[in-house]
């Protein structure tokens, strides 16, 4: 009797700690379409393998990995969206380049993040933050400049003081400039963005 208690407790344990649950968790297949549609991806194709996740350099701060990203967009469970792995992808493409399905996750990944951004739903704040001013200085003077961007995000994250003391190092050993170079081409790279910005809406 003690050892089905047991046996019975390790069970459930087990399942409280699994990253996700199939029976009596609401899909909804418009939500997969989305992803395909916004990510020009197949979802359906991944069948799981993880090779992915075994060659993400970002796994090890994700909440879910790589593939249970995957198969959370192939249910079409929203709860994804709440998922902080869609913030944290690098982008770097590692995942498409293992994948025997040619699957690109990280355009799965930022399908998820434009989504998660319309609905209001951001678990790293911090990072979209980064997001926003990196593009918005790239609008703005064609390419960035390092300390206004910064200063930028760091009122945009309320975040003043972290990192200040090797960014006044970086400054005096003359790393950071405190004016914007000026390219050619700006106009033309702020039209660039201009279009992205309505083609995402």
């Amino acid at each position: 009797m003690e050892q089905a208690t047991t046996a019975a407790a390790a069970s459930e344990d087990k399942t409280a700690i699994s990253p996700i649950i199939i029976l009596n968790v609401h899909t909804d297949p418009d939500f997969r379409k989305r992803i395909d549609e916004l990510s020009g991806e197949k979802v359906a194709l991944c069948y799981q393998c993880g090779e992915c996740t075994a060659g993400c350099p970002m796994a090890f701060a994700m909440d879910l990995s790589p593939n249970q990203v995957m198969r959370y967009a192939q249910l079409g469970h929203r709860g994804v969206l709440d998922s902080k792995s869609i913030w944290l992808c690098a982008g770097c493409e590692t995942c498409a380049t293992r994948c025997p399905r040619l699957v690109g996750l990280s355009k799965v990944m930022d399908a998820l993040r434009q989504i998660a951004l319309a609905e209001g739903k951001v678990s790293e704040r911090g990072v979209a933050a980064f997001h926003k001013v990196f593009v918005d200085a790239i609008g703005r003077d064609g390419r960035v400049h390092e300390v206004g961007m910064l200063a930028r995000y760091k009122m945009a994250a309320r975040d003043l003081f972290t990192d200040m003391g090797l960014g006044m190092r970086m400054f005096f050993k003359g790393k950071l400039k405190m004016m914007p170079d000026k390219i050619k081409s700006a106009r033309e790279v702020r039209e660039i963005i201009r279009k992205c910005k309505e083609a995402a809406k």
